[in-house]
C-alpha cells in the first residue's frame, strides 16, 4: 500500500480547526497578558517554572476555549490536584524519578476521578516535584495563578467578544 500524502492532507484538513485572523489576534493579546501577569504571580514565589504549565492553561483559555479541557472546574481542581500530588510525592518519596511518575499519575487519575481533567495539571504535578515543592506551593503560586488565569480569560474573552462562550460551565 502506497502512502498517498495529498489525500492524507486532504483528510486532515477536515479534522484540523481553522481560526479567522481577528480570532488568532485575540488569542495572542489575551495569551500575552496573562502570561505576563503569572509571570509575576511565579517569579514572586520563586517558581518561575511554574509558568510552562500555565502557558498550556492559557493556550487552552485563549485558544480552545470551549473545550472541556480549558473550563475554570478543570483548570483550577486539575491545578490543584497536580500540585497536592506534587507535595505528596516529594514528601513521601523524595526527589527522584518514582516520585515524579507518581505525582503525574496521581494528578491524572484524580482528574479523572472528580471529572476535572486538565493536561498541564500534569505539568504542575512534575514541576512541583523537581521544585521541592512544600504546602506553599498549592495555594501560591498554583491556586492564586489558576484563579487569576480564570478570571482574566472570563474577562478578556467577555471584553473581546460579546457573544463568548467562555467559561460553557462551571461546574
Amino acid at each position: 500500500m502506497f502512502f498517498n500524502l495529498e489525500k492524507q492532507l486532504r483528510i486532515g484538513r477536515s479534522f484540523q480547526p481553522t481560526f479567522k485572523y481577528r480570532k488568532i489576534l485575540i488569542s495572542f493579546v489575551g495569551a500575552f497578558i496573562a502570561i505576563n501577569i503569572l509571570a509575576v504571580v511565579c517569579i514572586y514565589n520563586n517558581q518561575s517554572l511554574l509558568i510552562a504549565p500555565f502557558g498550556a492553561s492559557t493556550v487552552l483559555i485563549f485558544g480552545a476555549e470551549e473545550s472541556p479541557l480549558a473550563q475554570p472546574r478543570n483548570l483550577i481542581m486539575g491545578n490543584l490536584l497536580g500540585a497536592i500530588s506534587a507535595v505528596f510525592s516529594f514528601g513521601f518519596f523524595g526527589n527522584n524519578s518514582f516520585s515524579c511518575g507518581i505525582a503525574v499519575a496521581i494528578a491524572i487519575a484524580f482528574g479523572q476521578l472528580f471529572r476535572c481533567l486538565h493536561p498541564p495539571a500534569g505539568a504542575v504535578a512534575l514541576l512541583g516535584v523537581i521544585s521541592n515543592a512544600n504546602l506553599n506551593f498549592i495555594f501560591s503560586p498554583v491556586l492564586i495563578g489558576s484563579l487569576i488565569l480564570v478570571m482574566w480569560g472570563i474577562i478578556f474573552n467577555r471584553i473581546s467578544n460579546k457573544k463568548s462562550t467562555y467559561p460553557v460551565h462551571w461546574i
